[in-house]
C-alpha cells in the first residue's frame, strides 16, 4: 500500500473535529461538575446516600449534553424532564409485570424510546433510567413507585443548575427562536430573508432528509445564514466602509437650530446629519424623522410653521447613542444595518474622528460597481469586432 493511500485511509479513521474551543471545555467541564454534586447533594439528602449514588449514572451522561452539548435539540429541558419523567413510568411498570430480567431491561429500553419520540422528548440518557429502573437493586425497589421522585428531583436540580450557570457564563439556554425585528410593524418578510434560503426551504429540507438532526431548528438556520455571509463576505472581497463612504461630511452642531438643520438636508438631498461638539466628537445624529417629531410635538405640522415659533436646538432631538462603524469594517457587516435596522446613515470613524458617512445609496452605489467588476473579470466572450 503506497503511503499516500495509507495516510487517506488512516484520515478517515480521524473523528471529526470539535470546532470547540479549549475554554469552553473548561467552562463545560466546571458547568458538569456543579450539576452533577449538587443533583447528588440534594438527592442524598432527601433520599439517602445510596439512593444518590445509584442514580449518577444517567445524570452524568445528561451533564455532558446539557452543560457541553447545549444548543442541541437533544439538550434542552423538555427533552431532559420529560425523558426521565416517561422513561422512569415505563421502567416502573415493566419492573412490577415483569420483574428485573435482561429481557425487560431491553423491553423497557425500546417503549422508553418510542414514548419520548412520540412525546418529542428524545434523550440518550432517558434510555438509561429506564435500564436502571427496571435493573434496580434493594435500595432502589424499596422505594416502589415513589422512586418517581428522586429521579426527578435529579433532573430538575441539574437542569436549574444548567440554566443558571449557562446564562451566567454567556450561553444563551434553554434555546429559543431569537426574536425577529419588525421595525415597520408591516407582514413583510425582512429585506435579508425575501431572497435566498427561507424558512419554509429548511422545513422542507429537514423533512425530506427523514432522519433526526441534533441541533435546534433555530441554531441550524443561525448556521446557514452564518455560512451565507462568510460566502457573502469571500465574495465581496475588499470592499470596506472606507471604499464606500462619503467623505465630505455634512454636519450640525449641538447648538444649531432646526430650520439649519433642515436647510442643510434640504439642499444636499439627505436624511440625516451627523452632531459634533466643539471638541469635534460625535455626541449624536439628527434626521428628517426627528425634524418631523419635534414639529408634530409644537402642534399641526407644516414647515412654514415650524420655524415662526421657538427655535428648537439640534441637542434637544438628536437621537443618542449613534450606532458607528469603523473604516476597516468589512461591507458584509454594513448590509444588515443599512437594510434591517431602520438606518439610513452610519457614521465611519477612525478612532474617534469622524472621518466620512455611509448612506444606503454610498452602499448600493458600491455594490453595483463591484458586480459591474466582477462580470468584466469573468466575460471571456471574444469582443465584436
Amino acid at each position: 500500500m503506497s503511503s499516500r493511500r495509507m495516510n487517506n485511509w488512516f484520515t478517515r479513521l480521524m473523528p471529526a473535529p470539535l470546532n470547540i474551543p479549549p475554554k469552553e471545555w473548561l467552562r463545560a467541564g466546571v458547568g458538569a461538575l456543579l450539576g452533577l454534586f449538587l443533583a447528588g447533594v440534594a438527592c442524598s439528602y432527601a433520599f439517602g446516600s445510596s439512593v444518590a449514588l445509584h442514580l449518577l449514572g444517567p445524570l452524568a451522561a445528561s451533564a455532558v449534553l446539557l452543560f457541553a452539548v447545549h444548543s442541541g435539540a437533544l439538550a434542552q429541558p423538555w427533552p431532559f424532564v420529560g425523558s426521565y419523567a416517561s422513561a422512569t413510568l415505563v421502567g416502573l411498570v415493566l419492573h412490577h409485570w415483569f420483574g428485573s430480567a435482561l429481557w425487560v431491561a431491553a423491553l423497557a429500553l425500546g417503549l422508553a424510546l418510542v414514548v419520548m419520540c412520540v412525546l418529542r422528548c428524545l434523550h440518550p440518557p432517558g434510555g438509561g433510567v429506564a435500564v436502571s429502573v427496571v435493573l434496580a437493586d434493594s435500595s432502589l425497589t424499596a422505594l416502589g413507585d415513589k422512586l418517581f421522585e428522586p429521579i426527578m428531583l435529579n433532573a430538575l436540580v441539574l437542569v436549574a443548575v444548567a440554566v443558571i450557570y449557562n446564562r451566567l457564563t454567556g450561553v444563551r439556554y434553554p434555546k429559543t427562536a431569537a426574536p425577529r425585528k419588525d421595525l415597520h410593524h408591516t407582514a413583510d418578510v425582512i429585506p435579508s430573508e425575501r431572497v435566498g434560503v427561507s424558512g419554509a426551504d429548511l422545513d422542507q429540507a429537514l423533512e425530506e432528509l427523514g432522519e433526526f438532526v441534533d441541533i435546534t431548528r433555530d441554531e441550524l438556520e443561525r448556521i446557514i445564514l452564518a455560512t451565507e455571509q462568510h460566502a457573502l463576505q469571500r465574495s465581496l472581497g475588499g470592499i470596506t466602509a472606507a471604499s464606500v463612504m462619503s467623505r465630505d461630511v455634512q454636519q450640525a452642531t449641538p447648538d444649531s437650530t432646526l430650520q439649519q438643520a433642515w436647510q442643510q438636508l434640504s439642499s444636499h438631498h439627505l436624511k440625516a446629519l451627523p452632531v459634533l461638539d466643539e471638541a469635534r466628537q460625535l455626541v449624536g445624529i439628527v434626521t428628517l424623522s426627528d425634524l418631523v417629531g419635534a414639529a408634530m410635538a409644537q402642534g399641526r405640522f407644516s414647515w412654514r410653521g415650524l420655524f415662526r415659533r421657538r427655535q428648537v436646538r439640534v441637542e434637544q432631538i438628536m437621537s443618542r447613542p449613534v450606532i458607528t462603524v469603523r473604516s476597516d469594517e468589512p461591507a458584509v457587516a454594513l448590509i444588515p444595518l443599512l437594510s434591517e435596522q431602520g438606518l439610513h446613515c452610519l457614521p465611519v470613524l477612525e478612532g474617534q474622528q469622524l472621518v466620512g458617512v455611509i448612506t444606503q445609496t454610498d452602499l448600493i452605489a458600491g455594490l453595483k460597481r463591484h458586480l459591474l467588476s466582477a462580470a468584466s473579470r469573468s466575460d471571456d466572450r471574444v469582443p465584436a469586432l
